[in-house]
């Protein structure tokens, strides 16, 4: 049976709200903070799955400036290892439900999947 996977980091407002609004919907789901418990470069990929990593890539962080790197010059394997390098280069939050990724604060998108 599938179950939902929540990842985040703990402090983060969005990821704060989004957990406090899955509790009161009495959603079961495992946690992770992938800031205190960061992940392996197997589980990151195996999470991406079959999405593009730039999808997941979070390009627009401050972190991501301050390298400065330009985005096209980036393979995919390398946006995985700077991202296990500095967790602030996810983007956040991630839910898994089966083979479905949510990427980001997607309301709707996890509204619907609550409700299926």
């Amino acid at each position: 049976m599938d179950y939902l996977q929540f990842f985040g980091w703990g402090t983060w407002g969005t990821c704060r709200k989004l957990r406090a609004s899955l509790s009161e919907k009495n959603v079961n789901f495992i946690e992770r903070d992938f800031f205190k418990d960061r992940f392996t470069e197997l589980e990151l990929q195996q999470l991406i799955g079959s999405y593009p990593v730039s999808e997941v890539f979070s390009n627009r962080s401050p972190s991501f400036k301050k390298l400065n790197i330009e985005l096209d010059s980036l393979t995919e394997d390398d946006m995985v290892k700077l991202m296990l390098e500095e967790p602030r280069l996810i983007k956040r939050p991630l839910i898994r439900y089966g083979d479905q990724l949510i990427i980001g604060n997607k309301k709707t998108e996890i509204d619907e999947l609550i409700k299926s």
